[in-house]
């Protein structure tokens, strides 16, 4: 009999990386597409379509029975699959994705959020292994969360727990996606840094930094260089992330924060703000007994959370 192996899909609102998993969670091959809806969305399923019949060709080709697979996607899923809230990728919103997909993989497929998905990985393979409950934050084009309690993806009865994003830090603060103000993603994520770091460039405060294609990475940059607009940037970011876990960890008596996404490699720098929100804003013992981690799995986390997820979710033929 042919060994066992899953698909998992990690589709980001700028990146989409794609894998086959084998039933012991290690990650066999590695795609990546850019997340490119500007043709529509049929020539976007077709584009990551054709990439599932690659890694499905390849699954055969190693002598494997693709079983199932998972699809993490930057949004909420509703009945029978389909996506009712994206705020990133507009475009798919009542799409339900998964169910396009399965004809070019030529395996069952089902979707969940992105984050979930991320949190699954870091919780069954990386750094929240060893925590019953966790909170695992994807900082990336938006700010998402994943729950794990009590060993279990919490996902509450409407697929919407998690969203830390969507909390808000400014009552009338910067326009989101998702069409409210002040929501913490606008602050914390990527985007939010940049935008910061945009505000002040175009107030004419002293910086190096340009607004023409300014990105995070160079934001980064010119924080570590010392630069106070973007130092400030990430400051901000902290802030607003503490402020909002801070309050998550007093409610649910969470044992750690994992932070994931293109943001976590720049951790240190908002980590100091960060620290100082918890510190301040923490009950005593829930301060004592927090931990907090990056992932340890890096842009491989989604696809294997997403792929597990499929294992133990889709019954067996």
């Amino acid at each position: 009999m042919s060994a066992l192996c899953y698909l998992g899909v990690d589709l980001g609102g700028t990146n989409c990386r794609l894998g086959l998993v084998s039933a012991e969670g290690e990650l066999l091959t590695l795609r990546t597409l850019i997340t490119d809806l500007g043709g529509g969305v049929d020539a976007f399923v077709a584009t990551l379509g054709h990439e599932l019949q690659q890694v499905a060709a390849l699954a055969r080709a190693k002598g494997l029975l693709l079983r199932a697979g998972g699809i993490g996607v930057p949004g909420v899923i509703g009945d029978e699959g389909r996506i009712v809230f994206i705020p990133n990728l507009p475009l798919l919103k009542g799409v339900a994705l998964a169910a396009e997909l399965e004809a070019f993989s030529g395996c069952p497929l089902l979707s969940l959020n992105d984050a979930n998905a991320i949190a699954l990985g870091e919780g069954r393979f990386g750094a929240a292994r060893q925590f019953a409950s966790s909170l695992t934050v994807t900082l990336g084009t938006g700010v998402g969360g994943g729950l794990l309690l009590a060993g279990e993806l919490w996902r509450g009865p409407d697929g919407t727990a998690g969203e830390i994003g969507h909390f808000a830090v400014e009552a009338d603060g910067r326009l989101c996606g998702c069409g409210a103000r002040g929501c913490l993603e606008r602050y914390a994520s990527a985007t939010g840094i940049v935008e910061s770091a945009l505000e002040a460039v175009r107030a004419g405060d002293a910086t190096v930094l340009m607004a023409a294609g300014l990105t995070c990475d160079a934001v980064a940059l010119a924080a570590r260089q010392g630069d106070a607009v973007a130092v400030k940037a990430f400051r901000t970011a902290g802030q607003r992330l503490g402020q909002v876990l801070a309050g998550v960890v007093n409610l649910l008596n969470l044992e750690a924060l994992v932070f994931t996404g293109g943001v976590s490699t720049s951790f240190d720098l908002l980590q100091p703000s960060l620290d100082g929100e918890l510190q301040q804003r923490l009950f005593a013992l829930p301060r004592a007994r927090l931990q907090i981690r990056t992932g340890k799995l890096g842009d491989s986390a989604g696809i294997l959370g997403a792929a597990w997820h499929a294992s133990v979710s889709i019954p067996a033929c």
